[in-house]
């Protein structure tokens, strides 16, 4: 199915809400520890399988339902609300992990329709145009490191949104979203051999909860 102006509607709206939580991201980022912004990413996975089952029709297992509660039970273990003071950064957090779901959710639905080709260029032609504005409010020229900097990570991320395009396109978001608790064990590790950030136990017993999760629903489906 080629481009209508329903689905590029939908493109447009898809760009807007990523660009607005992309720029959440990045102010919690931040102000954060690497571990913690991961672990409060984690809602979004978990509120695309519910979206994905109450508007796309999605069936939920028991075992997923059971494995996606045990690996958001992990987040918390890890997140400790009530004993700490809430935060604007933890704010943002929140609003990134709604309009990122907001943008899975059309993604899974452009995905059965278009390329994952067309999919992945829609969102790096639009996305730019919603952060075009405030990145010129705080414009800084970058130097050639920082271009070098710049291109590998778009080239990075690039990568994994086709990745991630081509598994909606072959899997239900019930499947594909609870895989991305991994991201932790490399978010958890840039942030001890990068910037030095100390692992508690509460991240190493949260993400234990997380990855059991995650390995669990990987061997179910695979049977």
């Amino acid at each position: 199915e080629g481009l209508t102006r329903w689905s590029v509607g939908l493109f447009a709206i898809r760009g807007a809400a990523h660009a607005l939580g992309v720029t959440t991201w990045f102010f919690a980022m931040g102000v954060l520890p690497v571990s913690e912004v991961s672990a409060m990413g984690y809602l979004t996975p978990v509120a695309v399988t519910v979206a994905a089952a109450i508007f796309l029709g999605e069936k939920i297992a028991l075992r997923r339902i059971l494995a996606v509660g045990v690996a958001l039970l992990g987040v918390i273990v890890i997140l400790r609300p009530g004993f700490r003071a809430v935060e604007p950064a933890h704010l943002a957090m929140l609003a990134t992990t709604a309009m990122f779901a907001a943008s899975y959710l059309i993604a899974k639905i452009m995905a059965d329709r278009v390329s994952p080709s067309m999919v992945v260029g829609m969102l790096s032609l639009t996305v730019p145009i919603g952060l075009a504005p405030m990145a010129a409010s705080v414009w800084i020229t970058p130097s050639a490191a920082d271009l070098g900097w710049l291109f590998v990570i778009a080239a990075l991320a690039t990568a994994g949104h086709y990745t991630m395009t081509f598994a909606f396109r072959e899997a239900p978001l019930t499947v594909t979203q609870p895989v991305t608790f991994l991201q932790l064990v490399w978010a958890t590790l840039i942030g001890l051999f990068v910037f030095g950030e100390p692992i508690d136990g509460f991240v190493i017993a949260g993400g234990s909860m997380i990855i059991g999760a995650v390995v669990y629903i990987t061997i179910r489906e695979a049977q």
